[in-house]
């Protein structure tokens, strides 16, 4: 999202024209009572939303009902000089649905302590996770958003721009892979498949227009919500145009 006071209204029309039943944001960048409520509640959605200061920040948005909104999850790290548990993870459920908004940390650089901090990050959730579908393994689940990390060489427009950088090396994939095998499964490729298919562009040096992007937003399901899905889009034209968020929206159809 990449700040919702500042696309409020591209927001809005977007809601109006796309017609979703639950919207997950990530990167708020605002305080809770900064935020615009009135945005959703005018168009018949609950929301729940988490914002500390001007970074980070999740939300979701629901018009199928919001129940049981629940910040973090076990164990999750914290981090800085003065350790903060920043506003990543946000979670309700919606029409019978356990949703997550997530926003996983960069990483920033490969020997950067925000690096060790993503992967700690990334280790509580796929044990919270895990623990959730071992005791329930039919639950209804989905983890939303920004996970920073690109799953294959496809999903960057070129390998050797990354070299030594995150969101490609090893120990990310394998982070995300491990959550994947803690039992979920990620529902918009099959639908949308590379190469080529990227869901974020820098905004600096003609990234966008010059197809230099990255696939690092997905929604990973577990198995009784994944065999209901029916369809995924990536919303690139939400990407052009005078204040388009660096993101485009991911957009998954499920028949429950």
């Amino acid at each position: 999202m990449n700040s919702i006071r500042a696309r409020h209204d591209r927001i809005g029309a977007w809601l109006d024209r796309s017609d979703v039943d639950v919207l997950t944001i990530q990167e708020l960048k605002c305080k809770d009572e900064q935020f615009p409520k009135d945005l959703f509640t005018s168009r018949g959605y609950e929301v729940s939303f988490h914002g500390l200061n001007q970074w980070n920040g999740v939300a979701i948005a629901s018009r199928v009902g919001l129940e049981d909104p629940e910040i973090g999850f076990a164990d999750i790290p914290s981090f800085g000089e003065e350790p903060v548990v920043e506003a990543r993870a946000l979670s309700a459920t919606c029409g019978g649905v356990r949703v997550y908004s997530l926003y996983v940390p960069n990483g920033r650089e490969l020997d950067h302590p925000h690096y060790t901090y993503k992967l700690e990050w990334y280790r509580a959730l796929t044990a919270d996770i895990s623990a959730q579908l071992r005791d329930a393994p039919d639950k209804k689940l989905v983890l939303c958003g920004d996970f920073n990390v690109a799953p294959l060489d496809e999903d960057v427009w070129d390998m050797e721009e990354f070299d030594g950088a995150t969101h490609v090396s090893e120990p990310e994939r394998q982070a995300f892979n491990t959550l994947l095998g803690a039992g979920l499964r990620e529902v918009t490729r099959q639908f949308t498949p590379g190469p080529g298919v990227y869901t974020f562009w820098d905004y600096q040096r003609l990234a966008f227009p010059k197809k230099k992007g990255m696939r690092i937003d997905f929604e990973l399901a577990s198995p009784s919500l994944a065999v209901h899905a029916t369809g995924a889009e990536i919303d690139r034209e939400e990407r052009k145009g005078k204040g388009a968020s660096d993101h485009a929206p991911v957009i998954v159809d499920y028949e429950v």
